[in-house]
């Protein structure tokens, strides 16, 4: 079993930035593919970013690239997600999950264990 919890969710004005964290137990973190997804009230839950094994392949969606840098430590058991030049649109609850699979994934169903999520709210 893998237990995950993300902290570091807010309130910040557009253009700000945010760092999540997620911190992992249980399962050996290495072994894990890691992912953000979010979900907006009435959304469906979205991929936003995943990392590999080792670290050194990451995927973004479209809409966050360029602003948004997802980044794990191994030694730490820990992936975070920085957040810049934060938009009205990227307000949701954001979760971390892990994947024992070996590809980066943007489906949820890939992913089998999931984190409690932390709301990010981003004003006008």
């Amino acid at each position: 079993q893998v237990e995950l919890v993300e902290s570091g969710g807010g309130l910040v004005q557009a253009g700000g930035s945010l760092r999540l964290s997620c911190a992992a137990s249980g399962r050996t973190f290495s072994s894990s593919v890691m992912g953000w997804f979010r979900q907006a009230p009435g959304k469906a839950r979205e991929f936003v970013a995943g990392i590999g094994r080792n670290g050194g392949v990451t995927y973004y969606t479209d809409s966050v690239k360029g602003r948004f840098t997802i980044v794990r430590d191994n030694a730490k058991a820990t992936v975070s997600l920085q957040m810049n030049s934060l938009k009205p649109e990227d307000t949701a609850v954001y979760y971390c999950a892990a994947s024992v699979g070996t590809l980066i994934l943007a489906n949820p169903s890939a992913y089998g264990y999931w984190g409690q999520g932390t709301q990010v709210t981003v004003s006008s």
